[in-house]
């Protein structure tokens, strides 16, 4: 039977055992690894694997967003189980074929869950957990894998990003408003749904500029600020005046270029304002429309090291906590319209008084 859950809220290697790691992955292609550490025991013994393998989407680590997100929620179960780790950056125009190579190579080594960061690994997750029956997967953002051993981990983006819509019509001067997305793809458009459709429970005639940077993410729409800031700059020129963008790193250009023409940016699944290389922009960032992604890899990791692996769709929302919208900045504090008019809308959802859309 498959198990499903809601989210809730480094000793290092030996100098051989990491030089064969290291080799391993560079012998079969599977990208820049950036953190390595052994294994200890749980206090019950029970957990013998190596610590979690962590591979990276597109943009990779240090994108103040999504990946930076896994990261975290990496990090704190390393911390709290000691149960050691390796993180695994993705290559430049990679294959479905190096995924899951990078998969399979991380589970041969003993890591345990293996954790692919986005729904591109969704294939190699599939195949690999074939090859792997003993080892627990998961996937961030896709839920069409059914093998027993794989956790589906997904999300109600489009409820976050409802408040977001909120957010940013309840705080433009204009009447005009902006989405940047990454990819045109699926996934992407539950965003843009979500953050129209808040937008326009504020005002139904509120203008909204959307642009999304690339058809396929090998094209750069997830990993390309300098695409993220010519977008925003056509949609401030076009007259918006708060922008929401779900573009992982590429949406650092979009806060860019919000911060140099002094208008309000949105961002996305981290709370961006308290993202350390964002800092100079951070006061021109409103919130972010969060995506407990650290969660999401905090509890499967944890579900392993106690035994008792998730398996099958984990999908968070504004009930569980798992989606939400961070009121880090002082200024979005001081707009109690704002915050009311958000506050409003987020018990509505959990109340169930608003369905939020997909598409």
């Amino acid at each position: 039977m498959r198990a499903t859950r809601k989210m809730s809220r480094r000793a290092l290697l030996s100098q051989a055992a990491a030089a064969v790691a290291v080799v391993a992955l560079a012998a079969t292609g599977c990208g820049k690894s950036s953190t390595e550490a052994s294994t200890k025991p749980s206090k019950d013994g029970a957990y013998s694997g190596k610590g979690i393998g962590l591979a990276y989407d597109v943009g990779g680590k240090g994108d103040q967003s999504f990946n930076d997100a896994a990261y975290s929620g990496f990090q704190k179960a390393e911390d709290e189980f000691k149960m050691g780790g390796r993180d695994v950056e993705p290559q430049d125009n990679e294959s479905d074929a190096d995924k899951t190579q990078r998969l399979e190579t991380l589970a041969k080594a003993g890591y345990n869950p293996v954790i692919g960061v986005g729904f591109a690994y969704a294939g190699a997750v599939k195949d690999a957990a074939v090859k792997y029956p003993k080892v627990t997967f998961g996937i961030i953002d896709d839920n069409q894998t059914t093998a027993k051993n794989v956790a589906d981990m997904v999300f109600h983006e489009e409820q976050s990003s409802y408040l977001a819509g909120v957010a940013a019509a309840k705080a433009t001067k204009k009447n005009h408003i902006g989405f940047v997305g990454g990819v045109d793809v699926p996934l992407i458009h539950k965003f843009e749904a979500g953050f129209a459709q808040g937008a326009k429970s504020v005002n139904p005639n509120i203008k909204i500029e959307s642009q999304y940077l690339t058809q396929t993410a090998q094209e750069g729409g997830f990993s390309s600020p300098d695409k993220g800031e010519n977008a925003a700059d056509g949609e401030i020129d076009a007259g918006a005046d708060v922008l929401y963008a779900a573009a992982g790193l590429s949406g650092q250009g979009v806060i860019k270029a919000a911060a140099e023409h002094k208008i309000w940016a949105i961002g996305v699944d981290s709370d961006q304002y308290n993202q350390a290389p964002l800092a100079k922009y951070k006061d021109y960032i409103l919130g972010s429309a969060l995506k407990n992604v650290g969660g999401a890899v905090y509890d499967l990791a944890k579900s392993v090291h106690d035994g008792k692996p998730l398996s099958g769709e984990v999908r968070g929302d504004l009930k569980t906590g798992a989606v939400g919208f961070a009121d880090s900045n002082p200024k979005y504090k001081a707009m109690t319209d704002v915050v009311a008019a958000v506050d409003k809308a987020k018990q509505d959802i959990i109340d169930g008084k608003v369905t939020v859309a997909t598409k």
